[in-house]
Formats: C-alpha cells, sequence, structure tokens
C-alpha cells in the first residue's frame, strides 16, 4: 500500500504552533510515503514565511512534491512579481515549479496554475493540458494517476465559482481521457471529494483544508487529507481520509473516509 499526505494552504505566516506540532504528529504516525503541498505555502511570499515552511516540512521528514499558491508569489512588490515571481519560493522550495512522482503504485504530476498577472484566480493553460494528458497516458495500469493544481476544478458552495481554475473544463476532458483518476486542490480552504461529471471515465477532485493556519472557513477546521492506495499488485480502491484538527485533544482525528474504485476497477465511491 502507499499511503499520500495532501496539505494544502498552510500559510506560514499565520500558522499556529500547536496544529503544526499535531500535524508533525500525525505524520510520524502515519508514515507516508509521499508529500503533497499543494499551494498558499505562505501568507505574503516572504523569504523569512518560505523558511518556516521548509523547516517544518524538513520536520516530517517525507519525501515531497510541491506547488505555488497566489500566495507564494509577492502581491506588493510589483517588480519582483514582474520579473522574480518564484525567487523567495525557489530558495526554499527549488526551482522546479511543476514536479512528477513516479513510483510502482502512483504518479503523481503537478501543475503550476499560479500567474503573474493573476491575483487570486489560477490557469491552465492548452500547453500544460497537453504535457499532461501525454504522461497519464503512458502510466502504467497499477499506478493511481493524480494530477495537483492549487485553484480547484470544482466547488460545492454557491458563490463560489469565481474560484473555479480558468481552463479547467477542457483539462478535465483532456486528462479524464489520457486517465487520472484524482485532481487535488485546495484555495477555498474546504475540505470535500466530487465527483467530476461528463467525462469519458470516472474522476474525482480531491479539495483539502488549510492545514495550520487561523484562516479557516466556518464549518470546516483545519484539515489535511490521507491517500491511501492499495494497488501494488492489482488495481484496486483508494481510500480518501479526511482528518481535522481537534483542539480539545490537540491532535488531527480522523473525520470522514471516501472509498474511490478508479475507472479500471469498477469506477465508484462510497463513503465509509
Amino acid at each position: 500500500m502507499s499511503v499520500l499526505l495532501q496539505i494544502s494552504d498552510p500559510h506560514f505566516g499565520t500558522e499556529q504552533a500547536v496544529v503544526v506540532d499535531a500535524l508533525v504528529a500525525l505524520s510520524q504516525q502515519q508514515q507516508p510515503d509521499l508529500l503533497v503541498l499543494s499551494g498558499d505555502i505562505t501568507q505574503r511570499a516572504r523569504r523569512a514565511q518560505f523558511a518556516a515552511a521548509r523547516a517544518f516540512t524538513d520536520r516530517l521528514g517525507v519525501p515531497l512534491l510541491s506547488i505555488a499558491g497566489n500566495h507564494d508569489i509577492p502581491l506588493f512588490d510589483l517588480g519582483q512579481r514582474l520579473f522574480h515571481s518564484y525567487a523567495h519560493y525557489s530558495e526554499a522550495f527549488g526551482s522546479e515549479l511543476e514536479r512528477v512522482h513516479c513510483s510502482r503504485d502512483l504518479l503523481v504530476l503537478c501543475v503550476n496554475t499560479t500567474r503573474w498577472y493573476l491575483h487570486t484566480n489560477g490557469e491552465v493553460s492548452l500547453a500544460q493540458i497537453e504535457r499532461v494528458a501525454r504522461r497519464l497516458d503512458s502510466a502504467e495500469p497499477r499506478q493511481l494517476r493524480v494530477v495537483v493544481v492549487h485553484q480547484p476544478v470544482a466547488v460545492l458552495r454557491a458563490g463560489e465559482e469565481h474560484n473555479l481554475l480558468r481552463g479547467h473544463a477542457a483539462a478535465l476532458l483532456s486528462w479524464a481521457a489520457a486517465g487520472c483518476d484524482l485532481v487535488m486542490g485546495g484555495h477555498i480552504h474546504l475540505p470535500y471529494v466530487v465527483p467530476l461529471a461528463g467525462l469519458a471515465r470516472p474522476m474525482w477532485a480531491v479539495q483539502a483544508g488549510t492545514a495550520v493556519s487561523k484562516r479557516v472557513r466556518d464549518g470546516a477546521p483545519n484539515s489535511v487529507n490521507l491517500l491511501r492506495w492499495r494497488g501494488a499488485t492489482a488495481p484496486g480502491c483508494c481510500l480518501i481520509e479526511q482528518w481535522d484538527y481537534s483542539a480539545p485533544v490537540q491532535a488531527f482525528v480522523r473525520s470522514r473516509v471516501t472509498e474511490v474504485s478508479p475507472a479500471r476497477a469498477g469506477g465508484t465511491a462510497r463513503e465509509r
């Protein structure tokens, strides 16, 4: 079994130390094989905030895939935003903005959806769509195929439509046809798993809440996702677990489990 820990929107600069410590404890307990950090790592893209975020991920000691979010490029320093958008991000997390993880069980593809000319919105280009589709098409049957973006490709609450990733409709059509199973995101600090309709094959959006920031939404505490994929020998099921921070016990506790079977294993989903 392969275990993936998704952390999103920690917004270092607004982090809560007790929640950070609880997340470190959860990672040590669960021993994930891969950490996916799906954007808005910092609050204001400052060097010190990136350094704190990097120190945190180093404490976890897990192989890391990260992408930038809209908060990870400077907002007020227009010169740096225009000409050196990812300078501080690269100092902490490396210059590669669209990393790939390929193992026996997992294919995880990162897509940089931030743009210097967009404030909060994200965008996926035709070139990015095609590049990801080609890589998905070459995946092994036993691999769970995951694409990571920052802005959501599906929303549930009324009034959230403006947060949708620009170009998401074309991207989903292409990636589904190429064999994608899950599209992971963050940005809106709301955790959920939702099926994506009207595609060539079953595919799900997996959204994470804010991991450690005090910038939580109503009814949505700090949370992270753990994915467990039982596909080492044959296509199987993926368990998507939502873990919420509980203040009374100062720990993350499992609050929801969704069982997803990719198209080659039935294409179904149910809550457990």
